[in-house]
């Protein structure tokens, strides 16, 4: 789709201002850092059952609530953070999602090498060409099934198959624009 600008990008880039800038500046950039890959892990469990768009509108409350996704200390979080959060307006306003973004804090504390090490081992290899139409790209894929498997086994929550396929596509780890997307071929990951 062309948009606006006249660029051509993948359809729902177009759809917004904020969706064509997420589009253009990240989404399928190759992303790496506990800290930043612990940010989009964490937005994509809050996206689920939602608009990305809302949580891409919500983002920079998200980044002031849980104190910018440094996870060291959103580990530290105790209760009387989790009802801050509870009480916030700015963000989505739900306990288990809360509670699993700081338990997920502390797993990835807890991780030897770190989370991006341990996310991005499960990257797939490149793929010979970009999608000629989002109906060619799947919802979830056997890298993602078990990067969601090994997360849960060392205690990570609201980590399914398909949220994880969606932060894989987010960080870089696949290549989802469709041919013709004038963002470019990552060429390291």
């Amino acid at each position: 789709m062309i948009g606006a600008d006249g660029s051509p990008r993948c359809a729902w880039g177009a759809g917004t201002p904020d969706y064509a800038l997420y589009h253009d500046t990240e989404w399928g950039r190759p992303l790496h850092g506990d800290d930043a890959l612990y940010e989009r892990m964490t937005l994509e469990a809050f996206q689920s059952g939602l608009s990305w768009l809302t949580i891409l509108r919500k983002r920079p409350a998200f980044r002031e609530a849980f104190d910018g996704f440094r996870i060291e200390w959103v580990a530290a979080f105790s209760a009387t953070d989790v009802a801050r959060l509870l009480g916030d307006a700015g963000i989505v306003r739900n306990r288990a999602k809360i509670e699993a973004a700081i338990a997920n804090a502390r797993v990835a504390l807890e991780l030897p090498a770190g989370l991006s090490a341990l996310l991005w081992s499960f990257a797939p290899p490149p793929r010979p060409a970009r999608p000629a139409s989002f109906t060619e790209v799947p919802a979830l894929t056997a890298e993602s099934t078990a990067m969601a498997k090994a997360l849960k086994k060392r205690g990570f929550r609201f980590v399914g198959p398909t949220t994880v396929y969606a932060l894989m596509q987010a960080t870089g780890m696949v290549d989802d624009h469709l041919v013709g997307c004038h963002v470019p071929v990552p060429t390291t990951t």
